[in-house]
C-alpha cells in the first residue's frame, strides 16, 4: 500500500478582479456619486455636527463642542412648543382637505366630457409654481385692505368690515393652512387619478350587473383598488408639508408673534435672524427624529391594516 505524498496547506488568498466593463459602469456612477456626496451628504453631516456645538456667525472663533445643549434650549424655548404645536395643525388639517378635496377632483376628472384634457391642464397647473409665489399670490388675496377676498366677503354683506387675516393671530395661521390646501389639492388630484385610470372598466361593469350602486362600486372597488397610492403618497406628503416653509415664510415671515411659525420657519429664523447655526441644525435634528418615528409609525400602521389585522 502506498502512501500518498502529503500535500502543503497554503492559506486560501483570493484574487479580486475587476473588468473593463465594471469600471466603466464606476466612472459613469462617479459624478453622480460625488454630486450627491458634495451637496447632500457633506451637508447632512455637517449640520449635525453643527447641532451640538456653540456655532453662531457672531463668534466663529470660539466654536466648541456643547453636547445636547442647543437641543435643551430649544426644547425649553416657548417659541419652539407654539411652533410644535402650530405645525401638527399645519400638516393635518392641510393633509386632511387636500386628500378629500384632490380625491373629489380625481373622480370628476376621471368622467370623459369635452375639453377634459385643457380643464385638467389649468386644474393641475398651480403645481408648477414655487411656493413662495403662491405664497405671494394669497397674501395679496388676504390683504386687510385691497384683498380680494374681503372685497367678496364685503359686497355679500357677509362681514361688516375688512378683516386682518394675516395681521390677526386668530385668523394669521387658518389663512396659511388654506393657501397651502388649495396648494396641494393638485398633487393628491394628480397621484389619485393616475391611480383611478388604472382600474379595470370590467370590474364597474361586473359590478353594475350584480346591481351595486355607485356608493357601493366607491367603497367597494374604487377605495379598496387605490389605497396603497393614497397611503403612499400621504406619507410622501406629511415629509414634504413639514419641511415646506415657502407658502408661510412669503405670506407671514411667521408672524404676527410667531402664531404662523412651524418648525421648518423657526429653524430659518435661527439662521437669518439669530445666525445660530448650532440651534437651527439641533432643530432640524429634531424634525428627523420626529418624521422618523412618524414614518415607522406609519409604515407599520399600513401594514397592519393591509395584513387584516385591523
Amino acid at each position: 500500500m502506498k502512501l500518498q505524498p502529503k500535500t502543503e496547506v497554503t492559506d486560501f488568498q483570493p484574487t479580486f478582479k475587476i473588468s473593463k466593463h465594471g469600471l466603466f459602469i464606476f466612472f459613469c456612477l462617479l459624478p453622480a456619486l460625488l454630486l450627491v456626496s458634495i451637496f447632500i451628504y457633506y451637508p447632512l453631516s455637517k449640520g449635525m455636527m453643527m447641532a451640538f456645538q456653540n456655532y453662531t456667525l457672531f463668534d466663529l472663533t470660539n466654536i466648541q463642542f456643547t453636547g445636547l445643549q442647543n437641543i435643551r434650549d430649544i426644547l425649553a424655548d416657548v417659541n419652539f412648543k407654539q411652533a410644535l404645536t402650530n405645525s401638527f395643525y399645519w400638516v393635518f388639517i392641510s393633509l386632511f382637505f387636500q386628500v378629500i378635496i384632490g380625491f373629489a377632483l380625481a373622480l370628476m376628472l376621471r368622467k370623459q366630457f369635452r375639453g377634459r384634457g385643457v380643464y385638467q391642464a389649468f386644474v393641475f397647473f398651480p403645481w408648477a409654481m414655487s411656493g413662495f409665489l403662491i405664497g405671494l399670490i394669497w397674501r395679496w388675496m388676504f390683504n386687510g385692505q385691497s384683498g380680494v377676498i374681503n372685497d367678496i366677503l364685503l359686497k355679500t354683506n357677509l362681514i361688516d368690515s375688512s378683516i386682518p387675516f394675516l395681521a390677526d393671530p386668530k385668523w394669521a395661521l387658518a389663512s396659511v393652512i388654506i393657501a397651502n390646501v388649495w396648494y396641494g389639492i393638485t398633487f393628491f388630484g394628480i397621484m389619485i387619478l393616475a391611480a383611478l385610470q388604472s382600474i379595470p372598466e370590467e370590474l364597474y361593469e361586473a359590478a353594475k350587473m350584480d346591481g351595486a350602486n355607485n356608493l357601493q362600486q366607491l367603497l367597494k372597488i374604487t377605495i379598496p383598488y387605490i389605497l396603497p397610492t393614497i397611503s403612499v403618497t400621504i406619507l410622501l406628503r406629511v415629509i414634504w408639508i413639514l419641511n415646506f416653509p415657502d407658502v408661510i415664510y412669503s405670506m407671514t415671515n411667521g408672524g404676527p408673534a410667531g402664531s404662523t411659525h412651524i418648525l421648518s420657519t423657526y429653524m430659518l429664523e435661527k439662521v437669518i435672524y439669530d445666525q445660530n447655526y448650532g440651534q437651527a441644525s439641533a432643530i432640524g435634528i429634531i424634525i428627523m427624529v420626529l418624521l422618523l418615528f412618524f414614518t415607522i409609525f406609519y409604515l407599520l400602521a399600513t401594514k397592519l391594516n393591509k395584513s387584516g389585522d385591523f
